[in-house]
């Protein structure tokens, strides 16, 4: 247990640090910082030169625009409005002509297996996706179509966003791990016109037969009224098969590691030639020239779903100018990007970090970057390790769960790799326990790398509270301080700032340039969640505590969301899985924390008469709940309730759940129930030990 004063404790940049830094000292910071927020037209206008604009206004006029008052109107924000650009183009057009960086590698892809790896320069990466914007096109794709993609961790993933923004079509990347219904949920609400998918992939040692799970999600769309005409398939498994038999044919034996042939071999891809096309085929004909869009500063770059309170994803709409903006500086600030660097963020793009801080952010930087189709376990617990050796990496971006996770293996695992590469590490995707900041840093980077703890959302689009890594010294599990443009402001209930060391709801006073503009086909929600609690304010929905010292610590979600390795789930949503068994008459879920999640799920379930609590029915339980939502969604707990605690009213209390939860019986204040007798049955209905 790390004790309060080595949480207090600060950790100083290394001085080593601070010459090639872009900002070099606190007082730096301060000074970026006063000027981003006290005149941010200023400042982002001086970013803004950064980047190609084939129309702008000069002067901006208006530069921004917003309006963040629900009680005081529709709720809009705009920046550089009127202002035309192409993203795609900023990202590798420039880098390759104006800055001279087309033979420089933009991705190392390092593939499941040990020993399979590609790379991809800025050259190759844009004519390949020129070839695939013409295929787009080919395919009656135009501006401000919706594409769903659902692919995993490989090049086609960055290539086909990279063509959708060039052509000004709209992606909606969807995770590759979700199921067939959350497929089906988000192609139903953004009306897309095309899938693209891969036949199958490995996680490990696990196949995931991802065209199977996308063709019932088509099926169900099509059920539902809404029947695509064509889907566009990679050819993964099938190309390494081919890449091993090559490799056979060449040197009588396969260099690529033994498992791979057994892998590749009776898998079996349903196709429907009337509706499927293979990738590789499509691109073998297409011409590598394609120009770009031109596109408003304002109109829309991509879709991301998010687990919405309501038990609908919602679908977070960015655009094209302000999150260019956002995504580029704060990558370049945040790991004080240098055009030696090796970069490493180990997220699946099907989030929002893998937009931001996998594809986006780096590319706009001219950056170099390893793109990762693995697991951290697999083959061992040292494959990451062994990465960033191979790659040189200089700065390694990951979450807390997997930290913890590999904290379980021992430092050996760590030690037996030099990791000598390493300048900064990073965490992402939800607060980091001192347990872990402190192993991260004294095992991982042997003290002498910086570790910036971000703090995010799929909302804000980038880092909003954040360290620099030569500026800021570092308190173990705070995100510290405010990145540019970013106003932080702590409130009661009543939605009164709090001064000084405070406690209570984080809000942003502000806009930034990546914040969300709107959720897809649903303005009214946008507007609801995230502005109307405390009106002048975006609601972020977690809680925060600012120390004496002005460091600001994330506490947890404060509405009815879970944060699982990262990861935002809706209890509202893991609810109505659970409810869609026919043994379940009622059920609620909390969250509960976990030693490598930071939280799981813990769900209470009343049954309908006639039906008994077993294990097997636990099972059947949870085995649901993953095909509807996936597999990240699975319960670690089943709990047989009787009855919920509720309010006269009829509101489930899971204020009380989590206490039961965590066997607390510190409850509170009971006298609002319902029926309080229950509470006594659950405490020892609980579960102390996995189903």
């Amino acid at each position: 247990m790390v004790q309060p004063e080595e949480q207090a404790r600060l950790y100083r940049p290394r001085p080593e640090l601070l010459p090639a830094a872009h900002v070099p000292s606190l007082a730096d910071y301060r000074r970026l910082y006063r000027r981003s927020v006290e005149k941010p037209q200023e400042f982002w206008g001086d970013v803004a030169k950064e980047f190609y604009w084939k129309q702008q206004q000069q002067p901006w006029v208006p530069f921004l625009w917003y309006n963040f008052d629900a009680t005081k109107g529709r709720i809009f924000i705009e920046w550089m409005k009127g202002a035309k650009t192409n993203v795609c183009y900023n990202l590798l057009d420039r880098n390759v002509g104006e800055k001279k960086l087309g033979d420089k590698v933009a991705f190392y892809w390092e593939g499941n297996e040990p020993g399979d790896s590609m790379k991809i320069t800025y050259g190759e990466l844009l004519r390949k996706v020129c070839q695939f914007a013409n295929v787009l096109h080919n395919h009656g794709v135009k501006k401000g179509d919706r594409i769903s993609i659902y692919l995993p961790m490989i090049l086609e993933l960055v290539i086909a966003m990279l063509a959708c923004a060039r052509i000004g079509a709209i992606h909606s990347v969807v995770f590759a791990g979700f199921s067939a219904d959350s497929l089906c949920e988000r192609i139903l609400d953004c009306g897309c016109s095309l899938l693209i998918t891969a036949d199958a992939f490995y996680r490990g040692d696990k196949l995931v037969n991802l065209k199977q799970i996308a063709d019932e999600a088509l099926q169900k769309s099509k059920d539902k009224g809404f029947p695509l005409k064509k889907c566009i398939v990679v050819k993964h498994l099938g190309r390494e098969e081919i890449a091993a038999d090559e490799e056979i044919a060449a040197d009588g034996a396969c260099s690529q590691s033994p498992p791979l042939k057994r892998l590749c071999q009776d898998v079996q891809i349903p196709w429907d030639p009337h509706m499927d096309v293979w990738w590789q085929d499509l691109m073998s004909g297409a011409s590598t020239e394609c120009e770009p869009e031109w596109c408003d500063s304002e109109d829309e770059l991509f879709i991301l779903y998010t687990s919405g309170s309501t038990g609908k994803p919602k679908g977070v709409l960015h655009t094209v100018g302000g999150y260019m903006l956002y995504a580029a500086t704060s990558f370049k600030y945040v790991f004080d990007y240098q055009p030696e660097d090796i970069y490493w963020c180990t997220a699946d793009i099907g989030w929002i970090t893998g937009h931001s801080y996998i594809t986006y952010g780096p590319l706009a930087n001219g950056a170099t970057s390893v793109l990762f189709e693995g697991i951290p376990t697999y083959p061992d617990a040292g494959r990451m390790w062994s990465i960033i050796d191979k790659y040189k990496v200089t700065k390694f971006y990951t979450a807390p769960t997997a930290i913890r996770l590999l904290m379980k293996y021992g430092e050996e695992l760590v030690k037996k790799h030099s990791r000598k590469s390493l300048k900064v590490l990073g965490t992402v995707g939800e607060p980091i326990n001192p347990e872990a900041w402190l192993w991260y840093y004294r095992v991982v980077g042997e003290e002498r790398c910086p570790i910036v703890d971000t703090f995010w959302q799929t909302e804000t689009g980038g880092h909003m509270l954040t360290p620099l890594p030569a500026a800021t010294p570092m308190k173990p599990g705070s995100a510290t301080f405010p990145f540019f443009g970013v106003v932080p402001a702590i409130v009661n209930e009543s939605g009164e700032e709090l001064e000084g060391e405070a406690e209570g709801y984080l809000v942003f006073k502000q806009p930034w340039p990546g914040i969300m503009r709107t959720l897809y086909g649903n303005h009214q929600q946008f507007e609801t969640t995230y502005f109307k609690k405390f009106p002048g304010y975006y609601v972020t929905g977690d809680g925060c505590r600012r120390d004496k010292d002005g460091y600001y610590w994330i506490t947890g979600r404060i509405d009815d969301m879970l944060n699982v390795s990262g990861h935002l789930l809706s209890t509202a949503e893991v609810e109505s899985a659970l409810l869609g068994h026919a043994a379940v008459s009622e059920a609620a879920v909390v969250s509960h924390p976990h030693p490598l999640k930071g939280e799981c799920l813990y769900c209470f379930v009343t049954l309908k008469d006639g039906h008994e609590f077993t294990k097997d029915l636990a099972d059947e339980l949870k085995k649901q709940v993953r095909e509807k939502i996936g597999p990240i969604a699975t319960p670690d707990y089943i709990q047989n309730a009787p009855s919920l605690p509720k309010t006269r009213s009829g509101k489930i209390t899971r204020r009380i759940l989590r206490k039961i939860a965590q066997n607390d019986r510190d409850l509170g204040d009971i006298s609002t129930l319902v029926n309080p007798g229950i509470i006594n049955q659950l405490f020892n209905n609980r579960c102390d030990t996995k189903l």
